[in-house]
């Protein structure tokens, strides 16, 4: 027998229109049935003073460094960041069990927060597991990793093997985790690698951090600076490497990366035309503003994305950079830095576009008949006449309620 039941609540956010003040929500078997205004059906269920909107998605993550949590202070530059984490992750690794738990905790606490889908980006793959246990959906971008790699065509396979066993794994157990190889940055990974990852994908989802810091822009425009040094430093430089001369985003065009999808990480230091450059070619900016203040990349032009017409998603990064993977963290900080965008705009960018960047949007990102009922309660005042206002304004994580648990 089909599971119907009908909520009610001050305030229903559908994010695809304004809030319904006094709505109602029908579901059957997980699925959102209707919705509406005025009476609610006989036996509905009152929420009271809450506002029902559409669970949260937090584009990009890295729950595997979860375990680094208050052990990589604030860094002057993102080179001097970099070196800091390598440092601690290469001199203090934790043992398995304690990273997986550390994760495990971070995923569970995004979930507690509203959070239902997230874009999570993994060297190891074994996130995929924890997103799996703690009842999360979404994207694991098995990052690459090689700026002389000599070996692409068997550090392809090898990946795309570990790619379809951690899936398959994920589906086994009811998930809908989706795993799809990405490169991690233009400065990291060498061109042919790459030009090799963006050929065996269509389209999105795809990721990759671009234009995150100014290091990077001179690194690709002049071949000099920090970035250079950190790659000698490490024994990672090769004299084969030739400098593009470009900024990031019509670097990646030359690869074949810059495909419709694609999730441009961070773009704190992007300029209008290459942001004009992501919008034409159907690409989403993610940005993550805690993370990039905090890891010395600079303050994201966030009215500039906006203004660009370039879907925005939002993300926090991870608990190496920022205090809390609370989704609703990330929006105060965002209505802090870009008071000029509307409350609206970004509740969407944390819904129903965070959702179609993941390749979701057509089950989550909204209250829309025919989708899944992933659905947040938040307490809201009695006295709030604004009700999007007040969720970008810094929601306490004890007034957020998953409505599925």
């Amino acid at each position: 027998m089909p599971v119907t039941f009908t909520i009610r609540a001050r305030w229903i956010l559908p994010v695809d229109r304004p809030p319904i003040d006094a709505g109602w929500i029908a579901v059957e078997d997980g699925v959102i049935a209707s919705i509406g205004s005025g009476p609610a059906p006989v036996g509905s269920r009152d929420l009271g003073d809450v506002v029902v909107m559409p669970a949260l998605v937090n584009a990009h993550t890295h729950l595997e460094l979860s375990w680094m949590a208050g052990r990589v202070p604030p860094a002057p530059s993102m080179d001097a960041w970099i070196r800091t984490l390598l440092e601690l992750r290469r001199g203090a690794p934790p043992a398995p069990d304690v990273e997986r738990q550390a994760a495990l905790e971070a995923a569970a606490a995004m979930r507690a927060t509203g959070t239902a889908l997230v874009g999570d980006v993994s060297n190891t793959l074994g996130v995929v597991d924890v997103l799996t246990t703690a009842g999360l959906n979404g994207v694991v971008f098995h990052e690459l990793i090689g700026f002389r790699d000599a070996h692409i065509a068997a550090t392809l396979r090898e990946a795309a093997a570990r790619a379809e066993e951690s899936e398959r794994a994920a589906r086994a157990r009811g998930a809908t985790v989706r795993v799809v190889l990405a490169a991690h940055a233009p400065y990291s990974v060498s061109p042919a690698l790459i030009r090799e990852i963006a050929a065996r994908r269509a389209g999105g989802p795809l990721t990759i951090h671009l234009g995150e810091s100014a290091e990077e822009i001179e690194f690709l425009r002049h071949g000099t600076g920090a970035m250079r040094q950190l790659l000698q430093d490490l024994g990672a430089w090769t004299d084969d490497w030739h400098c593009p001369r470009s900024d990031p985003a019509e670097y990646i065009h030359r690869l074949g990366y810059l495909k419709r999808g694609l999730l441009a990480v961070h773009a704190v230091h992007l300029r209008d035309d290459a942001l004009e450059r992501l919008r034409a070619a159907g690409a989403f900016v993610v940005t993550c503003p805690r993370s990039n203040i905090r890891v010395g990349a600079g303050m994201p032009r966030v009215s500039h994305f906006y203004a660009s017409g370039v879907p925005v998603a939002i993300g926090t990064d991870s608990l190496a950079s920022v205090e809390t993977l609370n989704l609703f963290d990330e929006l105060a900080e965002l209505r802090r830095i870009a008071p000029d965008v509307s409350a609206a705009s970004l509740l969407e960018s944390a819904t129903r576009v965070g959702a179609e960047a993941l390749g979701f949007g057509a089950t989550h990102g909204t209250i829309t008949a025919g989708k899944r009922a992933a659905l947040v309660a938040v307490d809201v005042p009695a006295a709030v006449g604004d009700v999007e206002e007040y969720l970008v304004g810094g929601v306490p994580s004890s007034a957020i309620h998953r409505l599925d648990d």
